[in-house]
């Protein structure tokens, strides 16, 4: 017998996950179903809203979490979705795109990381101010 409380069987709470922006945009990066670690997506809120967002879809069934130590990594459950909603992704993704909805989500590109960004400044400064000698 099917377990009619999964949230794959939930259209409303599906729904209710893709209809905000900001989601709708998550899934949009995510929809290739490639995984991708939290720091790859760049939405442009605070971390605990991202956190609430992607829990948000989570709990819908939309997408599925995995954790590597402090690493979190998030992947759309599209094949999931497909079976138990034919086309419905598909269709609120091709919307989303018309509309231009959820465009402000994008996935972050390496250079982009603050980490690249601080060993590109400390590469420079240290390459501008050469060491003194000693004594000199």
């Amino acid at each position: 017998m099917l377990d009619q409380t999964a949230p794959e069987f939930q259209l409303p709470r599906v729904l209710s996950a893709l209809s905000d922006p900001t989601r709708l945009g998550i899934v949009r990066v995510l929809a290739d179903g490639a995984e991708r670690g939290w720091g790859q997506l760049h939405v442009p809120v605070a971390k605990s809203t991202l956190s609430h967002h992607l829990r948000m879809l989570r709990e819908a069934g939309v997408t599925r979490t995995r954790q590597e130590g402090t690493r979190c990594f998030v992947a759309l459950r599209r094949e999931a979705l497909d079976a138990c909603f034919p086309g419905l992704l598909k269709a609120l993704l091709e919307a989303a795109t018309a509309g231009r909805v959820g465009e402000h989500v994008t996935e972050r590109r390496p250079q982009e990381s603050s980490r690249f960004r601080h060993d590109v400044k400390a590469a420079s400064v240290s390459e501008a101010y050469p060491a003194t000698k000693a004594g000199s």
